[in-house]
């Protein structure tokens, strides 16, 4: 066993249970992969000016002031401390620890860790963890930072109960406790010398203590490379697999359904559309399965060239399947394709063309007769084309022949989900993903070369300009009442509009917002709770939008419901609608000309770009609205701001990814929480990549088993694990 097997327990006896608990780490490998994500050097300070509400942090200050506040009417008292960095300033709360008043004097320096939280307006901590600097020549201040002394100091990805120094210290036990000439070095000796990289166990002293930043630009060079090679190595497998795997191919036929659906299109394919559905037939046409993603901007067509993509494959013999998230989505997309199509998609009915097929809707809310019916159009082959939920993934759905599998929107579905419905053909079926706005994850991968991709990155004519502001509520009260004027005028116009809310405000909703509240209260949290649905209706229609037709629309509701709100709403018959983000996707009301998004800072930057996407897809320019109470200097307002003034998807995709890193490119993961990207970046780091991707695919071409490189292949099963290597598997 290597020496980075061995379990932490083992050689932390004392603090392993924290590790294992707090942060997930095991095994000596698993600590020495926990990189410092900053350094500071002796004498630097964070800016506290950068902090964000909830985020864990530890940050190097130095007190300014220290006051004791006995509590009115009752025992006890509060220590008020000031810590700065020169310029912006932050409050720590220890309450009832008077004791601590004696090492928090003004002057001193040290490392501050907790969750930011607001008070009063202000940010702070409360009853932070804290190690203050030694004091030079004072024998009562010098503590255990002084081993920082000579080198930068580590600041780590921490919680609340393991803060950075004390990883720091676990770090030092075990760098001096491991056997390095035992542990086995990943990449070829060769390889190494030929790009210049330092060995691993070089590599892990000096990202863990460097002595300078020529040191850790060293070290980090050389785990980049680590993580890029190793990954591509994977994925380069994965590809090789894919290449040799059965398929059947699924050519296109002239004179048959797709003709007649081109026929009827009442306009021109755009050359983005064009171009992308040569690319697709293409890959079809192959005995082997298409792993294609489909990234285009909301409203580029995306889901009429699925739809061609669909029709080419049941010309072709085959029975194309689309998965939607949402059954809001999937009537939408049922209704769409359905009115595109017109006597095409009635095969086999009474008035129906000579080359139609059947297009069925299959969702778990159905009643049984339909759903009875639905299940045996499948099984008869008797529908081409199935559009629906998570009900076409449970194990009665059988299909006579499943050529295609289409994923809308596919960061809404786990690999398991995606797989179960793959599993459905007796071969490999094709798979056509799709996302409008790439999420971190998506981008990830594609600069990873995982998948092939193809991009629709023009919006077809007709389609109007989507102008966005941001509306700061607080500080300008008569920006917000300048919305709503702005809906009764467009109501007046004769169009409708959208008002999104993060939360719906119903009883169980209400029980999961206290039990929030209570959390963020203990953490000295005093902003108010997220906007609701119901309330914020209920206030429109009694309000500054009364007398206008408001209705409401969110995920718990009942099926019929939702879809009848739809239908109305898709018929003119409401002027403003009042939803969640179950309208983010698919949803096409071309009259709908204007959306307000309130509390928008609580949103993610490519979810508001999604949302956004439900306006300006008529004639009529587009308006979106995106109300805050954050302060102008805040993070949340930058990224406000980012969406206000570009409706470049992809751009908007980077900044994403800045913000919430690669996620897990390996898993399932999408939260950069857990990603397996520790030093890597997709975005700074392509070159790499590239160079990783090269070496990758001539080494595994070279020995697909990997039996000469049995460190890598070591590697390579530490780094998937058994549930990462199933995900390769499934694809």
């Amino acid at each position: 066993m290597s020496p980075l097997d061995e379990p932490l327990k083992k050689l932390l006896p004392s603090g392993a249970k924290q590790l294992a608990e707090g942060l997930d780490l095991h095994t000596v490998g698993d600590l020495l992969h926990h990189f410092p994500r900053r350094y500071n050097e002796r004498g630097e300070l964070t800016s506290l000016d950068s902090l964000e509400v909830d985020e864990h942090v530890t940050v190097v200050a130095r007190i300014e002031k220290c006051t004791l506040i006995p509590f009115r009417g009752r025992k006890g008292d509060r220590l008020e401390v000031v810590v700065t960095d020169g310029r912006g300033r932050l409050s720590l709360t220890f309450f009832n620890q008077r004791w601590r008043e004696k090492d928090l004097r003004p002057g001193r320096s040290g490392m501050f860790a907790g969750k930011v939280g607001v008070f009063n307006r202000t940010r702070q901590l409360t009853n932070p963890d804290y190690e203050l600097f030694g004091d030079g020549d004072d024998p009562e201040a010098q503590g255990a930072t002084d081993r920082f002394a000579g080198r930068l100091i580590p600041v780590y990805p921490a919680t609340a109960k393991v803060p950075s120094w004390r990883l720091a210290l676990a770090v030092d036990v075990i760098l001096d406790q491991t056997k390095w000439d035992e542990v086995p070095d990943p990449v070829p000796a060769s390889l190494l010398a030929e790009r210049g990289l330092i060995p691993l166990h070089q590599a892990l002293e000096q990202i863990h203590r460097p002595r300078n930043h020529a040191e850790r630009l060293a070290a980090q060079a050389r785990l980049k490379w680590d993580e890029a090679f190793v990954l591509q190595v994977a994925l380069a497998r994965r590809r090789a697999d894919d290449a040799a795997r059965p398929a059947v191919a699924r050519e296109p036929r002239t004179g048959a359904l797709l003709d007649a659906f081109d026929a009827k299109l009442p306009f021109t394919l755009t050359d983005g559309q064009q171009r992308v559905c040569a690319e697709i037939f293409a890959d079809l046409a192959t005995e082997h399965p298409m792993h294609r993603l489909l990234q285009g901007e909301v409203g580029s067509g995306k889901t009429l060239v699925a739809l061609r993509a669909m029709l080419a494959v049941v010309d072709a013999g085959g029975q194309a399947a689309m998965l939607a998230p949402t059954e809001v989505l999937a009537q939408q997309h049922h209704r769409s394709v359905v009115e595109m199509m017109g006597e095409l998609a009635e095969g086999g009915m009474l008035g129906g063309a000579e080359h139609g097929t059947k297009v069925t809707l299959l969702t778990g809310s159905m009643g049984v007769p339909a759903r009875r019916q639905a299940l045996l159009d499948l099984v008869s082959g008797e529908a081409g084309i199935v559009i629906g939920t998570h009900a076409l993934i449970e194990d009665r759905v059988q299909f006579l022949d499943l050529g295609l599998v289409v994923v809308d929107e596919q960061h809404r579905f786990g690999v398991e989900q995606r797989d179960a419905l793959r599993a459905k053909a007796e071969r490999p079926p094709h798979l056509l993903v799709m996302t409008a706005t790439p999420i971190p994850r998506t981008v990830a991968m594609t600069v990873f070369g995982d998948l092939e991709t193809s991009v629709l990155d023009q919006l077809p004519a007709g389609r109007s300009p989507i102008s966005s502001h941001v509306v700061p509520a607080l500080e300008r009260p008569n920006f917000l009442a300048r919305a709503w004027e702005r809906i009764r005028e467009e109501v007046g116009k004769g169009h409708q509009a959208y008002v999104v809310t993060p939360r719906i405000g119903d009883e169980e909703d209400e029980k999961a917002l206290k039990k929030a509240a209570k959390e963020a209260a203990k953490e000295g949290d005093d902003r108010r709770p997220p906007l609701a649905v119901l309330d914020v209706a209920e206030e429109l229609r009694g309000g500054p939008l009364a007398g206008l037709r408001v209705e409401v629309l969110h995920g718990r509701m009942a099926p019929d419901a939702k879809d009848e709100v739809m239908r109305a709403f898709s018929a003119g018959e409401v002027d403003v609608l009042v939803a969640t983000t179950v309208i983010e996707v698919g949803v096409n009301v071309p009259n709908a000309t204007v959306m307000v998004i309130m509390d928008a800072d609580r949103f993610g930057v490519s979810q508001l770009h999604q949302l956004r996407g439900r306006v300006g897809r008529g004639s009529a320019p587009g308006l979106c609205l995106l109300v805050t109470d954050m302060p102008a200097a805040s993070g949340a307002r930058q990224r406000l701001d980012a969406v206000a003034d570009t409706l470049d998807g992809f751009e908007l995709s980077r900044i994403d990814l800045e913000q919430r890193r690669e996620g897990d490119v390996l898993g399932q993961a999408q939260s950069g929480v857990r990603s397996s990207l520790r030093v890597l970046s997709v975005l700074e780091d392509e070159d790499v990549i590239a160079a990783a991707r090269a070496e990758a695919t001539s080494l595994v071409a070279d020995d697909p088993e990997l039996t000469e490189h049995p460190a890598l292949r070591s590697a390579l099963d530490s780094l998937l694990g058994a549930e990462r290597a199933e995900y390769l598997e499934k694809g």
